[in-house]
C-alpha cells in the first residue's frame, strides 16, 4: 500500500477466508467507511478497494465488552455477555454500572453521590476495577471465536423425515399437517439405510451422532423406524460410532409393545401434548376434527409409566388462544408429567393463533409468572424440569454452537423419502431448499456454505445484542420465512428468546444462591446420577 501510495496507484484487495485479518492490517491507516454490497467492500480513500467476495457477509469480528442487567425476583442480575459469568448485585451496585465501565467515575459521582455518598460510590466502583481486570465483568472476547468461525463442519446429525403423513390436523403444522406442501408417502427402508450410510461416511472421525425419526408422524411407519435402528446398531459397532436416537410423536399410536421397544432401544422421546383438554382440541384435531386429548393422555401417561430412566419430556405449543400458557403446564404437571416444555407458534400473521407483536408484553409477563411458578414449586420441594428454562451457566454449549445454533444447514441436515436432503425439517418442501439426495451426495456446496456463515458476528442485529450467545440469531427457517432472509433475525421470537434467558438466569442465580431441590431431565446424565442409576 505504500508503494501504490508514492506510485499514486490504486490497490486491490481480495480476501475469503483471511478477511478478519486482512482487515486488522488496515484498520488504523484511514477510517474506512462501510458499504453495503456482496461481495462486501470497504473503500479505502482514493487507494482502492478491499473486498471480501463470496457468501460471507463482512463484519470486523471486533466484539466490544458488553453487560445486560436486569431486576427480576427481587434480585439484581448482571450478566457479563463475552465470559457469562452472571453476577447478583446490591442495589448500589447495579445503580453505579448504570454509568461505570471501567472508567467514567466522575460521571458515577455526578448521578448518584446524593443518593449514597462519594465515598460508598468508590468502594463499589474499587470492587467492579477488581472484577473488571479478572475479566469476570467487560470481558473481552475469547480470540478462539476466530477459529470457530472459520472451522470447517462436519455432519453430526440427521433428521430423517420417516413419515410424510400424519393421523393429526393440528391448525398451526408448518409440515402441512404431514405432507409438507407436497405429498403424503411413507419412506422405504432403503431411502432410511441410505440415509444412516450418508451421516456415518459424512461425520467424519467424530465418535458420537445424532438422528431424529420425524415426520409427519413417524409412528406410521413403525416397521421402517425399527429396521432402522437395527441397522443403526450394527453399523455403530462397524464404524466404532455412538449414535444418539431420537423419535418425536403425537402419541395416539403409543402402544405397549411401542413403548417397550422404544425404552429398550435406549430412544429418547419428544412427545407433543398442549396443555390443557381445551386447548389441545382446538389445535390438534384429528383427521375427522374429533378431539384427540383423552386417547393421547391415556397413551402419553403409560409411557412415561414405563421409561425406565429413558429419556423424554412432553411439548406443547401455546398460541394467542392461550397466552396464560402456565395454566397449561401446571395442567401437564397435574397429570404426572414432570418433564415439559412450551414452544411459542410461529405462523403468519394472517392466522388468528399467531402470536402479534402486540401480544409481545403479555407473553412477557407470563414467563415471569412462569418463573415464579417454578421457583415456587422448587421451595415446595415438588420441581419440575422445564426445557427452557435448562440453562447450563458453568459448563454450557461450546463456542461454535453458540456462534451458530442448531447447525441447520451444514452439521445438522433432514432427509425426506424420497431421499432429498434439506437444510433442516422445517426447510422441507420450500423451493429452492435441496442440498443433495442420499442416492447422489451433497449437490449445492454453496448453499451449505451460506448457512455456515450465518453467525451471530454475520449479522448486524446480533452483533450489540447482549442474548446472542444464548438463542445464536435465532431459527434460520423463522428467519427466513417471517423476517425473509435466513440471515436477519425474526423480531417477534427474538424478543420471546430474550426473555426466556432473562428468566433462565434469574432461576439459575436462584439455586445457585439458595440450593433448592432440582428435577434434570430425565435420562440424562445428571437425571440418572441423582437417581442413583448408572450413568449409561
Amino acid at each position: 500500500m505504500k508503494a501504490a501510495a508514492n506510485a499514486r496507484l490504486p490497490v486491490s484487495l481480495h480476501a475469503r477466508p483471511a478477511a478478519p485479518s486482512a482487515t486488522c492490517s488496515v484498520r488504523n491507516r484511514k477510517k474506512l467507511k462501510k458499504r453495503k454490497e456482496r461481495p462486501c467492500s470497504r473503500s479505502y480513500g482514493r487507494e482502492g478497494n478491499i473486498s471480501f467476495g463470496g457468501s460471507e457477509k463482512f463484519m470486523d469480528y471486533n466484539v466490544k465488552p458488553m453487560i445486560h442487567r436486569f431486576r427480576q425476583n427481587d434480585m439484581n442480575i448482571v450478566m457479563d455477555v463475552n465470559s457469562g459469568i452472571v453476577h447478583v448485585v446490591d442495589d448500589v451496585t447495579y445503580r453505579v454500572l448504570e454509568f461505570y465501565k471501567g472508567e467514567g467515575r466522575e460521571e458515577a459521582l455526578s448521578a448518584l453521590e446524593k443518593e449514597y455518598g462519594a465515598e460508598e460510590l468508590n468502594e463499589v466502583m474499587d470492587d467492579l476495577d477488581e472484577l473488571i481486570r479478572a475479566q469476570s465483568l467487560y470481558a473481552p472476547m475469547d480470540k478462539n471465536y476466530e477459529m470457530a468461525i472459520e472451522d470447517k463442519p462436519i455432519v453430526k446429525a440427521l433428521c430423517i423425515n420417516i413419515a410424510h403423513d400424519c393421523n393429526l390436523r393440528c391448525k398451526y403444522c408448518f409440515a402441512g399437517q404431514g405432507g409438507y406442501g407436497q405429498w403424503r408417502m411413507l419412506m422405504s427402508f432403503d431411502v432410511a439405510r441410505r440415509a444412516v450410510d450418508f451421516l456415518i461416511a459424512h461425520s467424519g472421525h467424530r465418535e458420537h451422532c445424532e438422528l431424529d425419526f420425524f415426520g409427519g408422524e413417524p409412528l406410521m411407519n413403525w416397521h421402517v423406524v425399527q429396521q432402522t435402528v437395527t441397522y443403526v446398531r450394527q453399523q455403530e459397532k462397524k464404524h466404532d460410532k455412538k449414535i444418539k436416537m431420537s423419535l418425536t410423536t403425537n402419541g395416539m399410536l403409543l402402544d405397549k409393545e411401542k413403548v417397550k421397544y422404544l425404552t429398550d432401544n435406549h430412544i429418547s422421546l419428544i412427545l407433543s401434548l398442549d396443555g390443557r383438554k381445551e386447548m389441545h382440541d382446538s389445535m390438534r384435531p384429528g383427521v375427522n376434527n374429533e378431539g384427540t386429548y383423552d386417547r393421547i393422555m391415556k397413551n402419553l401417561q403409560y409411557c412415561i409409566k414405563h421409561r425406565n430412566g429413558e429419556e423424554y419430556y412432553v411439548r406443547g405449543t401455546f398460541t394467542r388462544q392461550n397466552l396464560d400458557f402456565t395454566t397449561d403446564v401446571e395442567d401437564m404437571l397435574n397429570h404426572g408429567f414432570p418433564a415439559v416444555s412450551m414452544e411459542p407458534v410461529v405462523g403468519d400473521d394472517t392466522a388468528d393463533y399467531s402470536i402479534k407483536e402486540s401480544d409481545l408484553p403479555r407473553v412477557k409477563d407470563e414467563y415471569d409468572k412462569l418463573a415464579k411458578f417454578f421457583i415456587k414449586r422448587e421451595e415446595e420441594g415438588n420441581p419440575f424440569f422445564f426445557f427452557h428454562f435448562n440453562m447450563d451457566l458453568w459448563r454450557g454449549p461450546c463456542l461454535p454452537k453458540r456462534l451458530r445454533g442448531c447447525g441447520a444447514g451444514h452439521e445438522y441436515l433432514a432427509v425426506v423419502p424420497n431421499g432429498d436432503i434439506y437444510p433442516c425439517h422445517q426447510f422441507v418442501g420450500r423451493e429452492g431448499y435441496v442440498i443433495g439426495n442420499v442416492f447422489e451426495g451433497l449437490k449445492n456446496m454453496k448453499m451449505m456454505r451460506d448457512f455456515r456463515v450465518n453467525h451471530v458476528f454475520s449479522k448486524p442485529e446480533c452483533v450489540d445484542c447482549w442474548a446472542k450467545f444464548f438463542c445464536s440469531g435465532g431459527c434460520h427457517a423463522n428467519n427466513e420465512a417471517y423476517a425473509g432472509d435466513i440471515h436477519k433475525p425474526y423480531g417477534i421470537t427474538c424478543e420471546i428468546q430474550k426473555k426466556r434467558v432473562e428468566c433462565a438466569m434469574m432461576i439459575q442465580a436462584y439455586n445457585k444462591l439458595k440450593a433448592p431441590k432440582v428435577m434434570h431431565q430425565p435420562g440424562t446424565k445428571a437425571a440418572r446420577k441423582a437417581e442413583g442409576l448408572s450413568a449409561t
